[in-house]
């Protein structure tokens, strides 16, 4: 075959005798395979000398390769809608279909999503650091001392003498700080690790979220307003707010926040202890000795720090009395939270 419109009506041909898969891999070897007619065609430009007669043969046969590809992709489009409806034989299309079930996120995520998106509309930035970190950031330069026995109180994986598995995210607090000049409103949400034995409220990995401000004129009464408007968005606008006060190296003074019993609304219950307030989170003022540690300045700047336990903010949430359930991947457990 030398004449190209030979060869288009043969193509033609060749196609509607395709019924499967089997002839269509054969009539493409036909024509464009190492010894296909189209193929043989290119290898035998080399043999023409004509400069404009190379030309013009190059552009024929490159478009009768073109023809032949159209024939080819509507040959194999119409060979797949016979099989589709080869296929389609035999089925009711007026059954209902089998439901698929879909994924969703887990509650941790979800509680830990909704967090992060509060604080972000108040204005915070998001900062990370390593799980893996150095005494001083977990401990010493958040004003923990050694022998301290304040350090008692976290239960510490520890990794050697310089490095632990962080206990809290407040390292990020140090590290930020170091790196960067108030005025600052940072939240840190991770992965900690504490040597608890698991239980329905305890257990050795969990996820927390620290939040701080530093600038000049932070007041206690600017805490407040932070955490009121949080609890607000998280639990909603009915349940109050208090404050106690309590202990942390790091802050002074510090405060441990209760937010009214989301089972009872503050009648007292079981899950309150019938105190009718359920504690949430740890906060205070930043201790001076901390700013020292990254070089600030106590004197000129103040600031506010808060850290919350995501799975305790998730199982108030979500009303659930065991924290165990959230790391068990039950299924049945897991479906009702899409």
């Amino acid at each position: 075959m030398s004449n190209e419109t030979e060869i288009r009506e043969q193509i033609k041909t060749d196609s509607e005798a395709v019924h499967d898969n089997t002839t269509l891999n054969q009539f493409k070897a036909k024509y464009t395979g190492r010894n296909g007619v189209i193929t043989g065609l290119f290898s035998s430009l080399k043999d023409i000398k004509d400069k404009d007669e190379k030309v013009n043969k190059g552009k024929s046969i490159n478009e009768l390769k073109n023809y032949f590809e159209d024939v080819f992709a509507g040959t194999e489009k119409k060979l797949i809608a016979l099989e589709k409806a080869k296929n389609m034989q035999g089925i009711d299309l007026t059954l209902p279909a089998y439901s698929i079930a879909r994924g969703s996120l887990h509650p941790l995520i979800k509680t830990m999503e909704e967090i992060k998106s509060i604080f972000l509309r108040m204005g915070f930035s998001v900062a990370e650091g390593p799980e893996i970190e150095k005494d001083y950031y977990n401990f010493e330069a958040l004003n923990f001392p050694k022998d301290h026995p304040a350090r008692d109180m976290h239960d510490t994986f520890i990794i050697d003498n310089e490095y632990l598995l962080r206990t809290h995210t407040s390292p990020i607090q140090i590290r930020v700080m170091e790196k960067q000049k108030p005025p600052l409103k940072i939240l840190a949400p991770g992965r900690v690790y504490r040597r608890d034995a698991a239980d329905s409220s305890h257990s050795p990995v969990f996820h927390q979220v620290e939040g701080f401000m530093v600038d000049e004129g932070i007041r206690f009464s600017d805490l407040k307003g932070v955490l009121e408007l949080f609890t607000q968005q998280i639990f909603g606008k009915d349940l109050k707010v208090r404050f106690r006060p309590s202990f942390f190296p790091f802050t002074e003074p510090s405060a441990e926040v209760d937010v009214q019993c989301v089972n009872c609304k503050g009648k007292g219950c079981q899950a309150c202890k019938n105190t009718g307030w359920m504690e949430i989170l740890g906060s205070g003022m930043i201790h001076p000795n901390v700013f020292r540690n990254v070089g600030y300045d106590p004197e000129k700047y103040t600031g506010f720090a808060f850290g919350m336990g995501v799975e305790r903010i998730a199982m108030l949430k979500y009303r659930i009395d065991d924290m165990r359930l959230f790391f068990e991947n039950d299924v049945r457990f897991l479906r009702q939270f899409k």
